[in-house]
């Protein structure tokens, strides 16, 4: 069973890391809507208290946004391609457009989750209720008692309140409920202005045509799977080589032992190779031939990445 679970988990991840940026984060939307309606079910209890509400409501919606914010940005290779890249060759060779680029891409992808927590806590309503309804004007409201204040108001979203002001409370959720559901859907639509806008300086900008584009987004996918199920053989047939010399045998099952004779593997890559291959990757063309990536650059023996005056430069935007 436990084999099982671990193949199809491994699947999974296979065929989310090889299908189009869009149904990720889709799926990434999808999974917190369900993680917001989890929270709201289970954990979201107004305390329904002056000075607390709006805290606690604020807190509701901003800081599961910024841990799914914080969370994104880890999750993306760019961060620690950008990391890398500062730590060995600093960002010298990069232009500001592509450094905006870079940066634009690692916060626009980490922000799917975090608008999308955000976006549907405001259509639910609930969280600004609470925080913002002990701020209610009682002179907005016609015909308020003047012996009750914002303690009273802020116990409305509890239901907690005399008889005879239960008509004022839903008037006071009406009322705000509309602000909040008015607030997700204009955070809505700014980003999908955003995003509209972004496609299309993207597509505008970009040296390549869509095509070249789409084989180059074919290359970096395939170049990545090859390279990732490559380098679990290389480091499993040196694990096998190194256990083998230290106990003087290695106990290896048949798919191992076939896989130890027709990939022989005698020592690792040294430290400069893996430098060479690691960090953020800007587009280039050696005489007129398209690298697609450092791995490419690197078999093609070319040296650097900063800009020339004959080369393209484009970000290298991988998912």
């Amino acid at each position: 069973m436990a084999a099982f679970i671990a193949e199809n988990f491994r699947f999974l991840s296979l065929f989310f890391k090889s299908k189009d940026v869009m149904i990720f984060n889709g799926l990434v939307a999808l999974g917190t809507v369900g993680s917001e309606e989890l929270f709201s079910v289970m954990a979201f209890h107004c305390p329904c208290s002056p000075a607390r509400n709006y805290i606690y409501g604020l807190a509701a919606i901003g800081v599961p946004a910024l841990a799914l914010f914080l969370i994104g940005v880890v999750w993306n290779n760019h961060t620690w391609n950008l990391v890398a890249e500062c730590h060995k060759r600093g960002t010298k060779n990069f232009s500001a457009a592509a450094t905006f680029l870079l940066f634009g891409s690692i916060m626009g992808r980490a922000a799917v989750a975090p608008v999308t927590w955000s976006v549907f806590s405001l259509l639910r309503g609930e969280a600004y209720i609470c925080a913002l309804s002990e701020f209610v004007q009682p002179a907005s409201l016609d015909k308020f008692p003047a012996e009750y204040g914002a303690e009273v108001l802020a116990r409305f979203p509890c239901r907690d309140v005399p008889a005879n002001l239960t008509r004022f409370r839903d008037e006071v959720t009406r009322r705000l409920k509309y602000e909040s559901q008015l607030f997700g859907w204009l955070l809505i639509g700014i980003v999908a202005v955003l995003i509209f806008l972004t496609k299309c300086l993207k597509h505008c900008c970009s040296p390549l045509s869509y095509r070249q584009e789409a084989y180059w987004d074919q290359y970096r996918s395939n170049e990545d799977k090859l390279f990732r199920r490559t380098a679990e053989v290389h480091s499993r047939v040196l694990a096998a080589t190194n256990v083998k010399q230290f106990f003087g045998f290695v106990a290896l099952d048949k798919e191992e032992k076939e896989m130890v004779q027709e990939f022989p593997v005698e020592s690792a890559q040294p430290s400069p190779q893996w430098n060479a291959i690691t960090g953020v990757y800007i587009y280039r063309e050696d005489k007129g031939f398209p690298l697609y990536s450092r791995l490419h650059k690197w078999a093609k023996g070319v040296e650097g990445n900063g800009p020339s005056p004959e080369a393209h430069e484009m970000l290298f935007l991988a998912s």
